[in-house]
């Protein structure tokens, strides 16, 4: 096998691989041995045809496209390990030559990995995030936790209020004459969920149970019955049941039933303290986040389309999985929100981009500094591995194998060179 590289504008390149007539022949000999079974050929029993009489009459490419799909892979797959360049996207195949007797020759069209040229990295400016957790997000926590154990009562000695939960029954009519679809009967409705067309549910408080209740509303003008959008209409209404949600009170007994802690103080200084994590974590985020995007901005790169392209796939295929993990395929996934997967292919472009300059940055600080993964990183990675696994470590290693154990290495310099922006980033107010 042989391989021409020929370099592309926008650092893409062209490579050109050329397969010996011998191996294309071999792989033409295995497509007849496969296909001879279901071949007719009159006056042979299926499969005792020769290949030569089966080419004559249906031609001699008879048996090319499964010969060629045979030595794709593999020629591509010893071409990639003779190139010395780095390949950073899925190869466009284009067959050039494909006939008995002559070498297979077919090119790849591909993205190399882009060059950087990197502004400063030390010292970037990055905006403060607080990580002050206040009274009134503890105060939410709790009122949270309350609405959470509240028990829902029936009410039967006052009007509807805002919040409640009803049921009705209830009929709308437009110039005297009642509507298709504008009838109902039991049906639950929450004051306030936005249910109902603009105006409708806040007219039903102060309503009496039993009591029927005139509603007057108009149609919004988009609405989806064309015939009833933009007109007033008159809903006769009757409250049939009312409950509310019956809030625990705030004491020593609630907080033991929700929590592992007797007293209220107790209770106030765990939630600080989470919250208190929670929103540290969300801090040390957002400097990574800001730190990185402010070395990308100092950077000049030119990434190629190819490149993102092939992000783009990965991280659909990613969500394909984390969809198959919850018993979905990403069929199904795509059929219930009526998205296409080019659609969101399109939606993941920017997220796709980013990951690219934020790695090829990354990358390129670790260059600048010689930063390198040591034995000891691997081995504290893998015991990581292992133990979020539930696995012996020397199994965690036998599974990463070479390979793995590059990427692993790869994956700590790059942490590295992130862990080196960030902490010379200089925090702004």
């Amino acid at each position: 096998m042989s391989l021409q590289v020929e370099k592309l504008e926008k650092n893409m390149a062209r490579l050109t691989i050329e397969v010996p007539a011998q191996e294309l022949e071999k792989a033409i000999e295995g497509a007849y041995q496969k296909n001879r079974n279901s071949i007719s050929i009159p006056g042979f029993r299926k499969g005792k045809a020769p290949r030569r009489l089966i080419e004559q009459m249906y031609g001699r490419e008879v048996f090319y496209e499964d010969a060629v799909n045979d030595l794709l892979p593999d020629s591509y797959e010893k071409a990639l390990e003779e190139c010395t360049e780095e390949i950073v996207s899925s190869p466009k195949i284009s067959v050039v030559q494909v006939e008995a007797g002559k070498p297979f020759i077919f090119t790849a069209e591909v993205a190399l990995k882009p060059p950087v040229t990197l502004g400063e990295y030390k010292g970037v400016k990055v905006e403060k995030t607080s990580a002050q957790v206040t009274e009134e997000e503890i105060d939410a926590q709790i009122a949270q936790e309350r609405e959470n154990s509240a028990r829902t009562v029936t009410v039967e000695d006052r009007p509807v209020r805002d919040g409640d939960m009803t049921v009705i029954d209830f009929e709308g009519f437009v110039d005297g004459e009642a509507f298709e679809g504008g009838k109902g009967t039991n049906y639950p409705l929450t004051i306030g969920s936005g249910a109902f067309i603009p105006g409708f549910e806040e007219a039903l408080i102060g309503a009496q149970i039993g009591v029927e209740t005139d509603v007057n509303v108009t149609f919004p003008e988009d609405y989806q019955a064309a015939e009833l959008a933009g007109r007033a209409a008159v809903f006769k209404c009757t409250v049939k049941e009312i409950k509310e949600k019956e809030l625990p009170e705030l004491d020593d007994e609630f907080v033991s039933e929700v929590s592992e802690f007797d007293t209220l103080e107790e209770y106030k200084e765990d939630i600080r303290k989470k919250l208190e994590e929670k929103k540290a974590a969300e801090a040390a985020n957002a400097k990574e986040d800001a730190a990185v995007d402010a070395v990308i901005a100092g950077a000049s790169m030119e990434i190629p389309d190819a490149m993102v392209e092939t992000q783009q796939r990965q991280l659909l295929e990613d969500f394909a999985q984390r969809m198959q993990s919850q018993g979905l395929t990403l069929e199904q996934y795509l059929q219930f929100t009526g998205q296409t997967s080019e659609a969101m292919l399109e939606q993941m472009k920017p997220q796709a981009l980013k990951r690219i300059q934020s790695r090829l940055v990354l990358e390129a600080v670790a260059a600048a500094e010689k930063l390198e993964a040591t034995e000891e990183d691997f081995q504290a990675e893998v015991d990581k591995m292992a133990e979020s696994y539930k696995l012996e470590a020397d199994k965690v290693r036998e599974l990463l194998g070479e390979n793995g154990r590059k990427q692993v290495m790869e994956d700590l310099v790059v942490k590295k060179a992130l862990d080196l922006v960030v902490e010379n980033a200089v925090e702004t107010e």
